[in-house]
């Protein structure tokens, strides 16, 4: 039995790849306001990521929206309407399978502040020269 190299949270090359098309289909099926739910319509939305599973039926989306204003109400929009989301990407792919979309929300962002913050406030001063 052959073993792999990568660990089990590294993405091969064609995952990274897959991902970065599904987030450009993605993003510009968003702006062109296809979704008529209430908490998506007219909600400018970032799309950070997209990690597809290794058998590229699934994809977690990382989003997260303006200002961060109802976010958690336009990540439930989202996953509500990933069926339609689905629909119109397997029109732009040339893969076997439309994956599985999951919508989440995307803290990365948050985290690099939270995180730059502690740096500042733990750095000392400069010494005079």
């Amino acid at each position: 039995m052959a073993h792999s190299k990568r660990g089990p949270r590294t993405a091969s090359k064609r995952q990274l790849r897959v991902g970065e098309e599904l987030r450009h289909i993605i993003a510009g099926i968003l702006s062109k306001d296809l979704i008529h739910d209430p908490d998506v319509a007219g909600v400018s939305v970032t799309i950070s990521e997209v990690k597809p599973s290794p058998d590229m039926r699934n994809a977690t989306v990382y989003v997260t929206s303006l200002g961060g204003v109802n976010e958690d109400a336009v990540i439930a929009g989202l996953n509500r309407t990933a069926g339609v989301i689905q629909g119109e990407m397997g029109r732009h792919l040339t893969m076997k399978f439309t994956p599985k979309l999951v919508f989440k929300k995307d803290d990365s962002f948050a985290y690099g502040s939270h995180i730059d913050a502690l740096i500042r406030k733990n750095r000392l001063p400069e010494e005079p020269q």
